[in-house]
């Protein structure tokens, strides 16, 4: 019998599931805290995201971060067209983006955050033992199209065995995020209602295993980013939804462990879905000289140590 246990939505997308849920086989896989981006809603906007710093829980970020992308299901290879645009193109997309973020200024915002730090730390700077997030470029280190079926009725554990499924194509990398890539009209329970994507953990016996959950973002329309920044963004959603996923896991890969608030909010919970003013999505320059539209990050160094959002860092 399939088992869910929801314990909430905080106001910053944070969905805790502590228990193993049930794929369509009946096998299941243990997850640890999901950690959601919540949908485009007016309720969910921001202005800055608020004063209090991110600190550190003592855990691990990514020293050098690296990004697998896994395209499930034999869609991708056979090809599927949504809104007069083809699954080919979202793919060219996120890998352009995926193949450029490492080296740009809108990630670098993220090399300020390190680990070997008490809990609690908010500044990094001058602390003996700390080894911080690095941001080189050329962080894509693997594409797979993983053809065997998406289940029909897709759950947690289904996403995080496909991370493992990953791990076992590609070999075991624990600064790396294992983004699931699911295609149009599949994907686990709330996406566009509730959310737009999530990252989560889970074990393997090489050691703790950081994955992402990304549906296919145009599915959502505007509540997941389309059109979000540019008037003719049908794959905006890929860059600001897929962004934001990515670097929440550099600095917090196994949720909530890593660098977060007092209300458990990441880097990229603070600054989502903010339209105008200081820290508004906008499209930025990436490696390679490449645009693409994003969200802002949190910076706990931005204005003299106050913290907030900002699209480029230093």
């Amino acid at each position: 019998m399939r088992r869910t246990l929801l314990v909430g939505l905080s106001v910053f997308a944070m969905l805790t599931l502590n228990v193993a849920l049930a794929d369509a086989d009946g096998a299941s896989v243990r997850t640890g805290v999901i950690h959601a981006m919540k949908v485009n809603k007016p309720a969910h906007h921001k202005r800055g995201g608020g004063s209090v710093l991110l600190s550190s829980h003592a855990g691990a970020i990514e020293r050098t971060p690296s990004v697998f992308i896994i395209y499930w299901g034999p869609e991708w290879a056979s090809g599927f067209t949504t809104g007069g645009h083809t699954s080919a193109a979202a793919q060219s997309y996120v890998q352009g983006f995926f193949g450029n973020v490492g080296g740009s200024s809108w990630a670098n915002s993220t090399a300020q955050y390190c680990q070997g730090v008490a809990a609690g730390t908010t500044n990094c700077a001058g602390i003996a033992g700390a080894v911080f997030v690095n941001n080189p470029s050329g962080q894509l280190t693997g594409v797979w199209n993983d053809t065997s079926p998406v289940p029909s009725r897709l759950g947690t554990s289904n996403i995080a065995g496909e991370a493992l499924n990953a791990v076992a194509h590609f070999g075991y990398n624990a600064n790396a995020d294992y983004m699931v890539f699911t295609p149009s009209g599949l994907s686990t329970s709330g996406f566009g209602t509730q959310f737009c994507a999530w990252h989560s953990s889970t074990s393997s016996s090489s050691g703790p295993v950081s994955f992402s959950n990304i549906p296919y973002q145009p599915d959502a329309g505007a509540a997941c980013g389309m059109n979000f920044v540019n008037s003719n963004g049908y794959f905006d959603g890929f860059s600001i939804v897929g962004g934001h996923e990515y670097a929440e896991t550099v600095t917090d890969p196994f949720p909530s462990s890593g660098w977060v608030d007092g209300a458990g909010a990441e880097n990229g919970d603070k600054c989502a879905w903010i339209s105008s003013g200081q820290g508004a999505a906008q499209n930025v320059t990436l490696s390679g000289g490449v645009s693409y539209p994003v969200q802002s990050l949190w910076s706990n160094a931005f204005n003299g140590g106050v913290g907030g959002c900002v699209v480029s860092y230093p």
